[in-house]
């Protein structure tokens, strides 16, 4: 038998039975398989040198267990941090008006967009959107102005959007 089939009779022979004995120790399945998979992946990695030992299958249950305690071990210790710091943080949900310039914003075209992203939220100048967008410093004043432009009107008050549609229609 060459090496691969001697490991694959040796998981076939032995996963079961160690999957049990991890459950039976950490008491969770999904954990125990888990554990199990890195072990036996580990095992075959080394499958060289442990297919010589008298019992590999306890090497793998030994590395199965220690894996599953760790897990543990870090959970509790997640949890420990957890509630040292307290209960999370609530965040407050977006108000109307950034609502209302995030849906304006996806309305402009995405070239327009990106420049006033770019300009007014991450603060760059001109020459430094030009260059990262690749675009001349001229066409990014144009979307630029373009956007402020459609910006005004998408997030001007209710009674200027109005007058406004009255009066682009006659």
């Amino acid at each position: 038998m060459d090496t691969t089939d001697n490991f694959d009779a040796f998981y076939t022979a032995t996963s079961a039975r160690v999957v049990h004995q991890v459950y039976a120790v950490c008491g969770d399945l999904g954990e125990a398989q888990d554990a199990v998979q890195e072990a036996y992946a580990r095992a075959w990695i080394r499958w060289s040198r442990l297919s010589g030992y008298d019992d590999p299958e306890a090497w793998v249950r030994t590395v199965a267990w220690r894996l599953a305690a760790n897990r543990w071990r870090s959970a509790r210790r997640w949890l420990a941090a957890r509630a040292r710091l307290g209960p999370p943080v609530t965040a407050a949900g977006p108000t109307p008006d950034r609502v209302a310039v995030m849906t304006a914003l996806h309305r402009l075209p995405e070239a327009q967009r990106r420049v006033v992203v770019l300009h007014y939220l991450c603060d760059l100048p001109v020459a430094e959107i030009a260059e990262a967008t690749r675009m001349p410093a001229g066409t990014v004043k144009v979307y630029l102005a373009r956007a402020r432009t459609a910006l005004a009107c998408l997030l001007g008050t209710d009674d200027e959007r109005k007058e406004s549609d009255v009066s682009a229609h006659p």
